[in-house]
């Protein structure tokens, strides 16, 4: 057995990683959350909002990261309309809008349908510039969004009317794959106006160590890649009831495969060191 192990062709072991990720997703197989203090955190400075109150939803990544960031956007969305905010999406990504359309869609349209478009929520689209963009809207609105992302003028939009600058939102939420996205709104935004902008956010798992430097003064809440995601799910689905509804439950999905596959290669690491000391050992005795 000991030698089998120790000559195993590598291709046994991408079987057992696919087994590994394979049978979560088929069986659909979940395993309890705990949320961490930056989960709560978040899940807090949500849920303390009164109805009516004003969110600027920043959503800075495109497919190649919805994998990890889409179930936390859609939780963020689900939440602020549940507890009756008013939400303004943005995007500093090209692809950021589409991300918004589809949480727009899938959410709002089908589990608040009696939310008004320009009354309740609006989609200001993709502006170009980066950082750029943040150094502006800090201080005017209107520099740079002369309209929404379908064309109505910004001054027609009812819930745009007395918005003049991100300090008149009541809490901003990033969600980030990268450059340009939260470190450049904690930077440029929350440093430059700590009193008057809060901030929490969700960003990809190599991007979360970052923005430990952030914790917790201008960053009180992050969600740290599908693990976040899956912690902030729990404190929302429990909160609100949403056992039975899939599509809140999707982090929480994902953290399966996630954690068997992770598992898996902890056990072949242990494995391959012992394989190691005892050849040492072997050699020593020879």
């Amino acid at each position: 057995m000991y030698e089998f192990i120790k000559n195993i062709d590598r291709r046994w072991i991408f079987l057992l990683m696919f087994v590994s990720v394979a049978i979560p997703i088929l069986l659909q197989i979940q395993f309890p959350e705990k949320a961490t203090d930056l989960a709560v955190t978040t899940y807090e400075a949500i849920e303390q909002l009164n109805p009516g109150d004003k969110v600027l939803l920043s959503f800075d990544f495109d497919p190649a990261s919805e994998g990890e960031l889409g179930p936390m956007a859609t939780t963020f969305t689900y939440h602020c309309a549940v507890k009756g905010l008013k939400m303004y999406f943005m995007a500093l990504w090209p692809v950021g809008p589409q991300m918004v359309d589809e949480r727009i869609e899938k959410i709002i349209h089908r589990d608040f349908p009696d939310m008004v478009y320009g009354e309740d929520y609006v989609n200001l689209g993709f502006k170009s510039g980066n950082e750029g963009v943040i150094k502006v809207i800090v201080t005017d609105f209107r520099k740079l969004y002369t309209t929404d992302a379908y064309g109505t003028a910004f001054d027609d939009i009812p819930m745009c009317q007395d918005i003049y600058s991100v300090q008149d939102m009541d809490l901003l939420i990033n969600v980030s794959a990268g450059y340009a996205g939260t470190k450049e709104w904690v930077q440029y935004a929350v440093t430059a106006f700590p009193d008057d902008i809060k901030m929490v956010a969700g960003c990809t798992g190599v991007q979360a160590p970052l923005l430990y430097p952030y914790i917790p003064d201008q960053l009180p809440g992050l969600l740290g890649a599908i693990k976040g995601a899956a912690e902030y799910e729990k404190l929302v689905v429990e909160r609100y009831g949403l056992e039975d509804q899939p599509q809140y439950l999707e982090g929480i999905r994902r953290m399966g495969p996630q954690l068997v596959a992770h598992l898996l290669m902890i056990l072949l690491i242990i494995t391959g060191n012992v394989i190691f000391f005892i050849e040492k050992r072997r050699e020593g005795q020879s």
